[in-house]
């Protein structure tokens, strides 16, 4: 089994936890640590940041705090030991700071089915995980 498991959450994308939430509670184990991850995507401009309001960052990861911190209340059993998390920006990036933090031991994680094209242009978020991980990383489809 494993210390700390970390597992990015995407809440409008089922597929991103509906099979990898209980093998992450399985390898977590009743000895381990679940971490749940949420991310608020990052603007991705300076000028679509300007229209937003000036509070916009922290009122987003409130209500993400909020979102994963029911999600955890309705999904993982009682039985496992759990901390939520929350993180701004590119995805792959935040995942990675997530796990350095949680001195995570392990990253559980959906990968949508592989489309060439789309991997060759940009490569999955799973994909970056996995190249740059320093820890190993288990991906479910």
């Amino acid at each position: 089994m494993f210390d700390n498991v970390l597992i990015p959450i995407d809440l409008n994308h089922p597929g991103s936890w509906k099979k990898s939430l209980p093998m992450a509670a399985g390898l977590a184990g009743s000895d381990g640590t679940l971490h749940l991850l949420g991310i608020v995507h990052e603007t991705g401009s300076g000028m679509v940041s300007s229209f937003l309001p000036s509070d916009f960052e922290n009122s987003a990861l409130k209500k993400m705090k909020t979102q994963i911190d029911a999600f955890r209340d309705e999904h993982v059993p009682e039985s496992v030991r759990v901390k939520t998390h929350v993180e701004i920006g590119h995805v792959p990036e935040r995942i990675l700071a997530a796990a350095t933090k949680a001195r995570a031991d392990l990253i559980v994680m959906a990968s949508h089915p592989p489309d060439d094209l789309r991997s060759m242009l940009v490569g999955s978020h799973a994909g970056k995980v996995v190249r740059h991980s320093p820890v190993p990383v288990l991906v479910v489809r």
